[in-house]
């Protein structure tokens, strides 16, 4: 017999369920939990908080939502950062087949700002206030009605809000709420065509690999990228520049809507001879690089299309449930960020309402459904640049210099507090609050 909580409406103005734990889950969370007069409780499907992957980078717009979020001196205590004089390189790019270097695209003051997920999971949810999370509840299905919405769990639980955000994930169960089968079709995550080999080295035996190969040294702590056809590698530190974060692509583009093979997991162990023989010919970094790598994972990236819409009455969509990408950019968590910072201040504000907060969802909706859909669409394609399948580029090296030196800067230069503005104006609010920011 389904066991059903409902917040209580007498005790907040507005009460949340957030679903799904990961980091732009949590640090909504926190920005949430910020203000006295909202319910806010948030469901994972684990059993504690944790997070898959390894290295993630985080590019200006991302540490300026970070600083919005007020957790910029919990991020700074774990965040990597390239050595002086290499502070504000983001990526060195070089060519794959003999190391040969080409250029740096610089982010000013941020460079490769970069930390271990877990790390930073760990770090947000020290921020957060005992009572908000619950574990072990895995979402399968949502409903609402005109004075709330409801997540059903595995285990029989269910809970009602008066809105309901699902940060769940690309395999999100929230989504389907918001855009039915019966009206969109099944709108699923595809294969973006590109397998990632990952793997963590410690700093010391690159360093120490790198060296007997005849490479230098500091390819190790400088972030590189390795550029080829259909292939790319990169590197940057992580673990306070213990452990150097290592992924190496490889891209089907035989074909215009590539198959997974029926059956696939989307990540698995592979064998080293396996990835040796994908950057086979490749110069001594790369195979000094992949050497260390003894037993790496393989992962089948996968995306969602554009969605036509994040929002439906009393749900909305957030993060990689609204807008799943492949890495190429270092831009997903950085989007969930700022997903959380703006959607935490609309709802923040006083007047937002059980009555009001349809439209504010709406509103949020109509401010970042742009910006989010042209970087999933960008990511892919940086993807294609750097394996010389870019449009109009192909290998080209002065083209390539030129894209790669420049195609950043719409990503980067964003203050997601403008996006609050724009939401507000279309709300007709006149003052700001923000989020409110610990002390």
């Amino acid at each position: 017999m389904t066991q059903h909580t409902t917040a209580s409406p007498t005790d907040s103005r507005l009460s949340v369920a957030i679903i799904g734990g990961g980091i732009g889950g949590v640090a909504f969370a926190v920005a949430l939990s910020r203000f006295p007069d909202l319910d806010v409780q948030l469901f994972e499907a684990a059993p504690q908080f944790s997070e898959i992957g390894a290295g993630v980078s985080f590019g200006p717009n991302a540490v300026c939502a970070i600083q919005r979020l007020g957790l910029e001196e919990a991020y700074r205590r774990i965040a990597d950062a390239s050595p002086a004089p290499f502070e504000d390189v983001w990526f060195e790019w070089r060519r794959g087949r003999d190391d040969g270097y080409l250029t740096a695209t610089l982010a000013p003051g941020c460079g490769q700002s970069s930390v271990h997920r877990a790390d930073f999971l760990d770090a947000i949810v020290a921020h957060l206030p005992e009572g908000i999370a619950h574990f072990g509840k895995r979402c399968i299905e949502v409903t609402q009605t005109e004075e709330g919405a409801t997540a059903h769990f595995a285990d029989g639980t269910a809970f009602t809000a008066d809105i309901l955000i699902g940060f769940d994930g690309i395999k999100s169960a929230v989504r389907a709420n918001v855009l039915p089968a019966e009206e969109h079709g099944e709108i699923a995550p595809f294969w973006s065509g590109t397998y990632a080999y990952r793997g963590m080295i410690p700093t010391a035996r690159l360093e120490e690999a790198l060296a007997g190969k005849g490479a230098d040294r500091r390819l190790a702590l400088v972030p590189q990228m390795y550029l080829g056809h259909d292939r790319h590698i990169l590197t940057f530190p992580v673990k306070q520049s213990a452990l150097i974060n290592v992924v190496a692509f490889i891209t089907d583009r035989s074909t215009a809507e590539p198959q997974l093979p029926e059956g696939e997991e989307w990540v698995q162990a592979v064998t080293q001879q396996e990835m040796l023989e994908v950057f086979a010919g490749w110069g001594a970094a790369s195979r000094a690089i992949l050497e260390c790598i003894p037993e790496p994972t393989r992962w089948a990236l996968h995306e969602l299309p554009e969605l036509p819409r994040y929002h439906r009455g009393r749900v909305l969509l957030v993060g990689d449930a609204a807008h799943a990408l492949v890495p190429h950019q270092g831009a997903g968590a950085g989007q969930a960020l700022e997903d959380a910072y703006v959607l935490a201040s609309l709802l923040g504000d006083e007047a937002c309402t059980r009555e009001s907060v349809q439209r504010v969802l709406a509103a949020f909706e109509a401010v970042r459904h742009p910006r989010t859909c042209r970087v999933q669409r960008t990511s892919h394609e940086a993807g294609n640049v750097y394996e010389f399948a870019g449009e109009g580029i192909g290998d080209d090296e002065a083209r390539l210099i030129d894209n790669l030196e420049t195609r950043f800067d719409w990503l980067w230069h964003h203050d997601p507090e403008d996006d609050v503005s724009q939401a507000r104006r279309r709300l007709g609010w006149r003052h700001s609050v923000g989020v409110a920011q610990e002390a």
